[in-house]
């Protein structure tokens, strides 16, 4: 709905009830096509995973077995809620909440195209990787909460885990600040204007290849799903969890799944950006799309084909390897831009 359509429609609401009322329909605008898409993304990634396995996966819910995930997401919120003995009820409830919110309010500054996003911050990196930080606070809680040994075990896992990745990604978005000199999420895309030949994943390639890795272990996917490890720990901090409450807890999974794919490619594939001059009567916010479901596959085809890692071979990962290079990889490209009067 157009700024000017909606004031005319409600011209009859007090300015401060109007900005409200729009800003609720901006957002409403990004969380129904957000959930829907998780939806279809739990569907083609179990898609992605038969084909691989020479299985034919999800076909019998609805066209093709389009429905499956509906019937999936309905059968949780009619079962019943199971809460452990000696578990914190309140904390219990509540991990769950705060794990689905977080994923569901970086998308606030996640640019579809060049002057479409709800809150276009100088700083919405910074507020990214802020959100992201937070998340493992959903994680622990429902650790701890659970009263269970596999589910605390698991909680720490997912807390060392991220701590150890969440270094190395922040000195990539470092690296990549720097050359551009801006912390607004719109400003890292209109850098990397001039088709596809000016997108950072050539001039900054090893950087793409450590985030790309780092959101993985970040979101706790396999190979680095140690946190939810089927084969040590059941499934981890949500052993305990039923019904809708393990729905919330699936919905934020794949929602910051999306949220890595989006940031990966602003970051390094141009974001909204076509690849070439003559495809930009595509519609930005089409190209954005496309090129999340294309890293959404790359995380796919990985579960599918990676196993898991131990987990001392993923701490040495994240702190004998990622780091040092992302570290080297800020004072390079700092010098690089510092030489070149970028900043």
């Amino acid at each position: 709905m157009d700024n000017a359509v909606f004031q005319w429609l409600f011209a009859w609401l007090p300015e401060l009830l109007q900005s409200l009322v729009w800003i609720v329909i901006l957002i409403m605008a990004i969380l129904l096509p957000l959930l829907l898409a998780v939806a279809f993304l739990v569907y083609f990634d179990r898609k992605i995973w038969a084909a691989m396995q020479l299985r034919r996966g999800p076909n019998v819910v609805g066209p093709f077995g389009l429905l499956q995930s509906f019937a999936d997401g309905l059968k949780l919120l009619f079962k019943e809620t199971l809460v452990p003995a000696g578990a914190n009820k309140g904390i219990f409830f509540i991990a769950p909440v705060v794990t689905f919110s977080l994923a569901l309010i970086a998308w606030a500054v996640i640019p579809w195209g060049e002057g479409i996003v709800l809150a276009n911050l100088n700083v919405g990196i910074l507020y990214i990787f802020a959100i992201s930080s937070l998340g493992v606070y959903g994680i622990l809680m429902a650790g701890w909460a659970s009263n269970s040994r596999y589910a605390f075990l698991g909680a720490l896992r997912s807390a060392a885990q991220m701590v150890s990745y969440e270094v190395s990604i922040g000195f990539v978005l470092v690296a990549v600040l720097v050359w551009v000199g801006s912390l607004n999420l719109s400003e890292v895309v209109l850098a990397q204007s001039g088709g596809v030949g000016s997108w950072f994943v050539f001039s900054h390639f090893p950087l793409f290849m450590i985030f790309l890795i780092s959101a993985m272990a970040e979101t706790n996917r396999p190979p680095f799903d140690l946190p939810e490890a089927e084969a040590e720990l059941v499934a981890g901090y949500q052993v305990e969890y039923s019904s809708m409450a393990f729905g919330l807890f699936w919905l934020g999974e794949y929602t910051n799944i999306l949220l890595m794919c989006a940031m990966t490619s602003i970051l390094f594939f141009g974001g909204w950006q076509a690849p070439f001059a003559f495809l930009d009567f595509i519609p930005e916010p089409l190209w954005l799309m496309i090129k999340m479901a294309f890293f959404f596959f790359i995380f796919a085809w990985v579960k599918a084909t990676v196993p898991r890692y131990r987990y001392d071979q993923l701490m040495r990962l994240g702190w004998k390897v990622f780091l040092p290079i992302s570290l080297f990889a800020v004072v390079a490209y700092g010098g690089a831009a510092l030489a070149l009067g970028r900043v």
